[in-house]
């Protein structure tokens, strides 16, 4: 969604337009989700994420900055979220199972072919990614996926940029070393993990 549009949308919705902001549902619903999900590796969970999410955002509009995309402040309400639940789960002892994979893992890196190999090796990238720290893997999710750069993946997260680029740094080196010969051979896969871009 363009800026222009979004901010629209915003001004709209902080009016009492809820067609408004049903629209701005619509266009981050996904993206939020496929965020959220990579780090919960639990789709009910994530859902029930996505919807706390807006109903935050619903509820704070009126707190929103515009100088900041809309985007980067959902995913932030998000991000929270998130971390919260991680808490939880964790003191009343779940074990995460962050190498189970299903069928939504069906993005990564489009420079990859879309061929039965290709999602085998999609699947295996994010499933290691899925093993990274929760910060490392919102910081991959937000980088690679959503194109964020550093400044608002640290908007986002509530870190400096710098710190998002060492998140990137120990992200890529830890990927490394979980990833098998065969995928490291991979131009695609070695394009992925070797992007420095803006990091």
């Amino acid at each position: 969604m363009a800026r222009t549009d979004e901010t629209r949308l915003v001004q709209r919705a902080k009016r009492g337009n809820a067609d408004a902001f049903r629209q701005l549902v619509e266009a981050y619903k996904d993206r939020l989700f496929s965020f959220v999900w990579r780090i919960i590796r639990n789709h009910h969970e994530a859902e029930d994420i996505c919807q706390a999410a807006f109903v935050k955002a619903y509820e704070a509009l009126r707190s929103y900055d515009a100088k900041y995309a809309f985007s980067t402040w959902l995913f932030t309400i998000a991000y929270r979220l998130c971390l919260n639940h991680l808490r939880k789960r964790k003191t009343v002892g779940t074990e995460i199972d962050f190498a189970r994979v299903d069928g939504r893992a069906e993005d990564v890196a489009s420079t990859v072919a879309n061929t039965e190999e290709a999602r085998r090796m999609r699947q295996v990238i994010w499933a290691a990614v899925g093993e990274l720290k929760p910060q490392q893997r919102a910081a991959v999710v937000l980088f690679y996926r959503e194109g964020h750069s550093c400044e608002d993946i640290g908007l986002a997260l509530d870190i400096p940029a710098v710190t998002v680029k060492s998140h990137l740094h120990r992200a890529r080196a830890r990927l490394r070393e979980l990833l098998n010969e065969e995928l490291l051979g991979h131009a695609g896969v070695i394009r992925f993990l070797q992007d420095e871009r803006h990091a």
